[in-house]
This record gives structure tokens, sequence and C-alpha cells, in this order.
């Protein structure tokens, strides 16, 4: 089991606030879990957050190659079979959150926020999901990727039109898909940072037939017209934004 160690993120609460204040956001690195481990460890926090014992907690990890399969999938969407996908090293799991298929190795940033939008005065799930968007597309303006949202398609895409590669298919960089209980919310989000893509030609990502995978390393290679070294020193500045800038969008409430 790697160790717990806490992120202090640029942006992190007030001063004056006190433990369970909405306006406190606790951003927590915890390595690389197993799938089945990090959905036992967001059952506990999302059984701590509802009983008041935490604060909002933003986890961030990565998996080991795993592909999951969200309440809306399409079994079409998975292009290989169980036994197939474990013959590869992959594992599969049917989950409770959004969406339809997606897959997780490492290189990608997974982020899972237990949020307790009750507390903040937002009972949205929609208004959740664009949060997590938009401090995706901050976090990514910032590294330097020029990124937006698709009407119609929850996720994060590169925008073509301000890219250095305006042809081809829209390419989708961050997927999304939660779950809530009692207004506690839990899963989240992948942002593809220095992940192998080819991992994505088991599935048909988040049943988008017409769409591209990209990451944050490929498209900063295409932005430098050459080829950005990416590895943990990537991965580690990519996270230190990302969770400076869910703070920023997930720890307010609508009076801020």
């Amino acid at each position: 089991m790697n160790e717990h160690r806490p992120v202090e993120p640029t942006g992190a609460p007030a001063s004056d606030s006190k433990p369970g204040d909405p306006r406190e956001l606790s951003v927590e690195w915890l390595g690389t879990r197993g799938y089945a481990e990090a959905l036992a460890f967001q059952e506990v926090a999302v059984r701590d957050r509802l009983a008041g014992r935490t604060p909002d907690r933003l986890l961030l990890l990565e998996h080991p190659q795993v592909v999951t399969l969200g309440r809306s999938t399409d079994p079409d969407n998975l292009r290989l079979g169980e036994e197939e996908l474990r013959a590869a090293g992959v594992d599969l799991f049917e989950v409770g959150r959004g969406g339809d298929v997606t897959y997780h190795a490492p290189g990608q940033l997974v982020g899972y926020p237990i949020i307790d939008l009750d507390a903040l005065g937002r009972r949205d799930v929609h208004a959740h999901l664009r949060s997590l968007e938009a401090a995706l597309i901050d976090a990514l303006e910032e590294i330097g990727i020029p990124s937006m949202r698709i009407p119609g398609w929850t996720g994060v895409f590169v925008d073509r039109e301000r890219s250095s590669r305006p042809d081809g298919r829209e390419r989708k960089i961050a997927s999304i898909g939660v779950g809530v209980r009692r207004w506690v919310t839990f899963h989240g989000f992948a942002l593809n940072v220095t992940i192998d893509l080819e991992g994505f030609e088991a599935i048909v990502p988040c049943g988008l037939r017409d769409v591209e995978m990209t990451s944050v390393e490929l498209e900063l290679a295409r932005e430098a017209g050459s080829d950005v070294r990416g590895g943990d020193e990537l991965d580690a500045s990519v996270r230190k934004v990302v969770g400076e800038t869910m703070c920023l969008h997930l720890a307010k409430t609508p009076y801020d």
C-alpha cells in the first residue's frame, strides 16, 4: 500500500476556516492504488463526510490498468472481452458512477472529490460536473493547452481552433463521471497526462466514436513543435496545478 501523502495546495481555505467548514477542501495525493482499494477508500471517505468527521476532500491518485463500466455503458463500446482484458493485464469493474466506459492506467491523474453539495448550498449534480470541467480547463490553460467543453458531451476537450493542430477529430483530454450519495459526491475525473494512449484502443472511450483521446504530454509536444519530456516531473507539476484550480472551483459557496 502506498503511503498517504497530503498535498498542501495553493488556493487553500481561508485562515478562518474550521474543520467541516464548506470553504475547506483537503487535497490529498494517494499515489498508485488498485481500483478495488480506491473504491473501498471512497466508501469510507463518503461515510466520514456524511458523519461530519472530515472536511470536503479531493483524493488524487493513479490506477494500474483498468477498464470501468459506468451506469450508462453500452456493451458495444467494450472492444475486448473480459478474458482478453485480463490476459492483457487489465482489470474490469462495473461501478456506480454516471457515464459510459473508460480506461485508467499510470500517467493518468484521477481525482475523486468527496464534496458535500448540501453544505455548500448547491444541490445540483449538473453544476458539480460543470465545476469539475471548469477547474480542469483552467488548469490546462495554465499549463499551456487551449481547452474547452463541448455542449452535450461531459468532459474536457482540446480547443482545436486555438491549438497548433486545428484539423481532424475532436480531441478529448479528460473524462468525468460522478456518483452522489445523500448529496455527497464521489468518483470524479480522469486527466490524461503521460498515459500510454494505446490502452484506449480496448474501448470506445465514453461511447464517443468520433473522438480521439489525447494527453497533456502529447498536446504540449504539438504546441512546442518538438518532443516534451514527460515522466514524474510533468505528472507532479500537472497534479499541483489541478489541485489549485479544484480548490478555487469546488471550495466555495454560491455567496463567494
